[in-house]
């Protein structure tokens, strides 16, 4: 959710359509990509054990949570060189394992499989709508703008406060309102580079990852609360 902000005002002069086109087919390729090191560190992840995480139940989220923004500060700061997608690997592949407790419970309860797959068809049909929505829009999206500053503030706060309330409605508020806040993410993102907005493919990459990774696990995990499987 950091570093979008200051890729909000459109430049001046806009980047031929050729270079537009160019950084859209290289967005998408390094975005195909990401999920390889993702799935690889998924695996990994739901066989991995993860008591540990019970024993801090408040500090190793905040170490999680530090370990990842440090991989997406790398991400950003080699964004003009190749060694950027090598961290965008790194931090793909962190993301994977990540998902590992989630994964590990929605595969225990009845039909988790089912709920697992239908998550990531959803997520599938919300990217490509938005995409699509993206592509349809010539103005610029100042509505979308401001409600993403607003919104990313917000999240963050809420996310922090749940690691120490641990209150069951807030936690389903709050993936109900990532599922929100990463569609419009995604429609402002692809939107930036349609227009020449964003002309770097690994930042528009790091952004786009992040905002399908949050729709993921949102979905799933409010699939699973209204099943009754809820897993807090």
């Amino acid at each position: 959710m950091n570093n979008f902000q200051n890729r909000f005002q459109y430049q001046n002069t806009a980047p031929s359509l050729e270079i537009r086109n160019q950084v859209l087919r290289n967005t998408y390729l390094l975005l195909a990509l990401s999920l390889i090191p993702t799935a690889i560190g998924a695996v990994f992840g739901i066989n991995m054990s993860f008591m540990f995480m019970l024993a801090n139940p408040i500090l190793t989220p905040l170490l999680l949570i530090g370990g990842m923004y440090f991989l997406m500060y790398m991400v950003q700061r080699n964004k003009y060189n190749f060694s950027g997608v090598i961290w965008m690997m790194a931090f793909t592949f962190f993301m994977g394992l990540l998902l590992g407790p989630l994964l590990q419970y929605a595969l225990r309860v009845p039909n988790g499989a089912s709920l697992v797959l239908i998550s990531a068809l959803l997520t599938s049909i919300v990217f490509f709508v938005m995409s699509g929505i993206a592509y349809t829009i010539k103005k610029e999206l100042t509505f979308v703008t401001n409600f993403l500053t607003i919104g990313s503030i917000v999240l963050f706060v809420a996310v922090i406060a749940n690691i120490f309330l641990h209150i069951p409605a807030l936690y389903l508020t709050i993936c109900a309102a990532f599922v929100i806040f990463s569609s419009l993410m995604i429609l402002w993102q692809v939107h930036q580079v349609i227009n020449g907005g964003e002309t770097n493919y690994i930042s528009a990459t790091l952004t786009l990852y992040i905002s399908i990774y949050n729709l993921f696990t949102s979905l799933l995990q409010l699939l699973l609360a209204f099943t009754g499987n809820d897993r807090r």
